[in-house]
């Protein structure tokens, strides 16, 4: 009889769970919507209902070996509580480990959303179970993870990985949401690459001034259509990206660098612009070993990653 594990990707406006075998093969998926109002107190109690609705058999026959939750926020890894989680209404620490491990009976394990996808990609995606990974993942934020020797690196104040918040010397110096300016998600994320347009066109000729409202997907179109505006913003912020993966790869020299999100999917027109970058700043023996590589998985990263999150935690405990 085949045991699995469940994996919850918890966001702001959908949770998706997924049902994986111990051999890493996606059984069922489905997802909910996120009900946020009220300061998030129906969440967790919608996420438990659904899951005993969904999976009333597995429960039953004990074949769900554990559950794992990637989650925006901070997150207590000791006392499996989520706080800061703004996006989701929550401002105090939520213990959530304690709802789900009283509710199910099953061992439940948290960790943040950029990690818990970084875990995935190194299991089943673009990773290939190398031992050594860092993550990152292009959105309207930069989010990152960093697995060494097969293990997380969460840092002692557990705030390892942040790497969206590396200072980037550049010339526009953006206000970044943490407090500090000029982090590199401020350069190359979604909303990054459209304050860097917007702080040239209004000065320049381009199609980019006919778009009433400016997104990444149309920078990057424009882009690949010989916009010169486009073209040169998305050098910009391919030459910071590719900087910023340079100087992780010379401090760390992994297997691989995995780049996601949806800035990523501008494939290998960005993704070219950043490997130029990357390997004209790496040290020699590292440019021969640190791969560059795009993400495989997707979203589906999110619900890999938690999985995964309970194969490694209970074989650790």
């Amino acid at each position: 009889m085949e045991n699995y594990y469940l994996g919850i990707d918890l966001g702001g406006t959908t949770t998706k769970f997924g049902l994986v075998t111990t051999e890493g093969r996606l059984k069922k998926e489905w997802w909910i919507p996120t009900d946020c109002r009220q300061n998030g107190t129906r969440i967790i109690p919608d996420c438990l209902a659904s899951i005993q609705k969904e999976l009333a058999s597995e429960l039953k026959q004990k074949r769900i070996l554990g559950i794992g939750m990637g989650c925006p926020g901070a997150v207590d890894r000791v006392h499996g509580t989520v706080s800061n989680a703004f996006n989701l209404g929550w401002t105090h620490a939520q213990p959530i480990r304690a709802a789900f491990e009283q509710s199910l009976c099953l061992p439940f394990f948290l960790e943040n959303d950029a990690n818990a996808a970084a875990l995935g990609e190194k299991w089943q995606g673009s990773g290939d179970g190398e031992k050594d990974v860092v993550f990152l993942t292009l959105g309207t934020g930069v989010g990152g993870g960093v697995i060494l020797n097969d293990q997380l690196v969460t840092g002692v104040g557990g705030a390892g990985g942040e790497i969206g918040h590396f200072p980037v010397t550049n010339p526009h110096s953006f206000d970044c949401s943490c407090g500090n300016s000029s982090c590199l998600e401020t350069l190359v994320s979604a909303t990054g690459i459209v304050k860097l347009a917007e702080s040239y066109r209004l000065t320049t000729a381009t199609t980019l001034n006919d778009c009433p409202k400016l997104t990444s997907a149309i920078i990057f179109a424009e882009a690949e259509k010989g916009d010169l505006l486009a073209l040169k913003v998305v050098n910009e912020a391919a030459n910071y990206l590719g900087q910023a993966c340079s100087m992780i790869a010379n401090l760390l020299n992994p297997h691989s660098i995995i780049i996601g999100g949806g800035v990523a999917e501008a494939k290998d027109f960005l993704m070219d612009r950043v490997r130029a970058r990357f390997e004209q700043g790496n040290f020699p023996a590292v440019r021969k070993t640190t791969k560059l590589k795009r993400a495989s998985l997707g979203k589906d990263a999110g619900i890999f990653g938690p999985a995964y999150l309970v194969k490694i935690r209970n074989t650790a405990g």
